[in-house]
């Protein structure tokens, strides 16, 4: 550990920190098709779900600033989709609010709801996330005082201003605050580029951070070695 002041706050990723995504979003994806086979049927019998991911990949490369909005990306490359085979836009909400209530149907990991209740009786919690989970869907929101999206702050991990921006609408400094993540990239060496302890959440076990040359703080497999963690920064 850097020699510097105790934690006062801990920011959180969400998506494979909190819940596993990957799962999450395959059968969000199923749902949709579903949805729009019933309801935009062009769209359905032209592309399958996997020619509408790799239209929507084809589009964040052609224009890289969605990756600030992945539901916004997604909108965007139904719109295109839709449009291809003449199929009524004004579907097109609907087929976005299916997507969204099943990309939200998100199972937090057994450890998450009691640590997220321990952690909070320590520290002030919030989280910064690049993702698109809406966190009073989810039931979750009560348990961060501050909570930012790079689609509605405007800057993604692992730029610094979204963990400064947070930093400062909890009131705590950069060094006085701990960032939790699963990605090495996008939470740990951006939290730490920003002045803040990045925690690895690495619940598989990965030896990646040796490959990418990369000492987060801590390495955690779970909340509860969080907090085992954050206590023993706490009494030194």
């Amino acid at each position: 550990m850097n020699d510097i002041a105790r934690p006062k706050a801990i920011l959180f990723d969400l998506d494979d920190t909190l819940w596993p995504i990957g799962p999450v979003i395959a059968e969000a994806e199923l749902a949709l098709h579903a949805w729009l086979a019933e309801h935009a049927p062009k769209v359905a019998q032209t592309f399958t779900i996997e020619e509408l991911r790799a239209r929507r990949m084809a589009l964040l490369a052609e224009k890289p600033e969605h990756h600030l909005d992945l539901i916004g990306l997604r909108r965007a490359a139904l719109e295109a989709a839709f449009a291809h085979v003449g199929e009524d836009l004004a579907r097109l909400d609907g087929a976005i609010r299916h997507f969204s209530a099943a990309r939200n149907a998100v199972q937090p990991y057994q450890d998450v709801l009691p640590g997220l209740q321990r952690l909070a009786q320590k520290v002030t919690l919030g989280s910064v996330s690049n993702g698109n989970a809406d966190l009073e869907v989810i039931g979750l929101a009560h348990h961060f005082k501050v909570s930012l999206a790079a689609s509605r702050f405007g800057k993604a991990k692992p730029d610094p201003a979204i963990f400064l921006a947070a930093c400062k609408a909890l009131g705590v400094a950069p060094h006085e605050t701990v960032y939790v993540g699963d990605d090495l990239f996008l939470d740990v060496q951006g939290a730490q580029k920003a002045g803040l302890k990045a925690v690895w959440m690495n619940r598989t076990g990965s030896m990646a951070h040796l490959e990418a040359g990369i000492e987060p703080d801590a390495i955690c497999r779970d909340v509860d070695e969080l907090i085992a963690w954050l206590e023993q920064q706490l009494v030194d």
